[in-house]
């Protein structure tokens, strides 16, 4: 069995959700974990104006007392001609699977996480993908350079297989982000279709599994 996470680095919940899914794979160290990344705003086009930032804030607001992760809303608010295409980052995710497959990729994914909402910094640039990417595979062990992670996140196959993802997310019927599925060999089933504090998520996996 192993648990399959769907979920977007640039999806503000996903952002709260990551502490929690550590927290139960620490209790659940014979579960792997696969990540598929869904593509939230893949491919968006429309710059975020000020109206579309304190939107966006809300969510914020919420995920920030739900989960007690720390927004940087001031460089998000200073930030001009932002455009909120996920495609990037996602892609990022998937060269760093591609670059370690044997990586704690939750953590790279975590990695980008906080650099956006922490941070501030733009995720949807290239070079800083790698930059942050490279840096939390070093901190593993991994020799990988920011060289080495920007050319792979632009070749075609990594393109390819970021899609592919897209794909295999709404194949799985995710609509909505984060989702956490188990896998049984048999099926798949739904552990939790949104956020969810740990101790939920103990308790709905340990619902899931007994079903299975």
């Amino acid at each position: 069995m192993k648990l399959i996470y769907v979920g977007d680095p640039m999806c503000s919940w996903c952002y709260g959700f990551g502490k929690e899914l550590a927290q139960l794979l620490a209790a659940q160290p014979a579960l792997q974990l696969e990540i598929v990344v869904g593509g939230l705003r893949a491919g968006g086009t429309e710059i975020v104006d000020d109206a579309a930032k304190q939107f966006r804030l809300q969510h914020w607001a919420r995920v920030e007392t739900a989960s007690g992760l720390p927004f940087n809303r001031e460089a998000f608010m200073a930030r001009q001609g932002l455009i909120y295409d996920t495609e990037p980052v996602c892609r990022a995710v998937v060269a760093a699977r591609r670059l370690a497959p044997r990586a704690d990729l939750l953590a790279v994914f975590r990695a980008f996480q906080h650099a956006f909402y922490a941070e501030g910094r733009d995720t949807t640039d290239g070079k800083e993908l790698a930059a942050i990417g490279a840096a939390e595979l070093q901190r593993q062990g991994h020799d990988i350079s920011d060289a080495g992670f920007l050319y792979t996140w632009r070749e075609p196959a990594t393109i390819a297989a970021t899609h592919a993802d897209f794909t295999r997310s709404r194949k799985l019927g995710v609509n909505s982000f984060p989702c956490l599925l188990l896998d049984t060999g048999d099926g798949v089933r739904e552990v939790s279709p949104g956020y969810a504090h740990a101790a939920q998520l103990h308790r709905l996996l340990g619902d899931a599994l007994a079903a299975a």
